[in-house]
């Protein structure tokens, strides 16, 4: 008869370790011959790309146009509140087309607005708005130029254009101005001139 301890030891799994179990060979043999064929075919194929492939395109190409585009700022700064059609969002943003700030006979009211920007209530077509432009100082007096040139061109206005020699004598005028323009306040008489 056997001793029950044996048999109960015998059931038992042995103890779990840890091992190393190597990459076979034959996996290390295939890398490496495909490691020196990817070698062998880059050295072989290597075919560097000679100048007179391309486009054809030089560096002037890619140089940014040196007159200021008003219909792309327009795009790029005002579109998110007056729309693309210039028609604003009613109650929040005024309009611009047909707008009297810009039909003015003064292009200078309106460089004044973009100089400087708006705070407060303004009367916009017998409508009342209450909230804030941003000034668009920052813009040089040609890009000023070209962005009132065109909203007083476009959206239903037919307004004379503006240069930058305004826009700097403009600047000039206003620079004690600190912050932006009280809306109606500060811009009405502006429209009585």
């Amino acid at each position: 008869m056997s001793d029950p301890r044996f048999n109960q030891q015998r059931r038992e799994q042995p103890e779990p370790h840890e091992g190393s179990r190597p990459v076979p060979k034959i996996v290390l043999t295939v890398i490496g011959l495909l490691l020196l064929w990817a070698v062998y075919h880059l050295y072989t194929s290597f075919n560097p790309m000679p100048a007179s492939v391309g486009d054809d395109r030089v560096a002037a190409d890619f140089a940014v146009p040196a007159t200021a585009d008003g219909g792309q700022l327009y795009t790029a700064n005002c579109v998110a509140c007056h729309q693309a059609s210039g028609a604003g969002v009613p109650g929040v943003f005024p309009p611009l087309s047909k707008s009297e700030w810009v039909d003015a006979a003064d292009p200078g009211v309106m460089i004044r607005i973009l100089l400087h920007g708006i705070h407060g209530p303004l009367t916009v077509e017998g409508a009342q708005y209450n909230g804030e432009m941003p000034n668009f100082s920052k813009f040089s007096d040609e890009e000023i130029a070209a962005l009132v040139t065109h909203v007083r061109s476009s959206f239903g206005n037919a307004a004379s254009a503006a240069d930058a020699k305004t826009v700097a004598q403009v600047r000039e005028e206003t620079k004690a101005q600190q912050g932006p323009w009280k809306g109606d306040e500060d811009l009405r008489p502006l429209l009585a001139k």
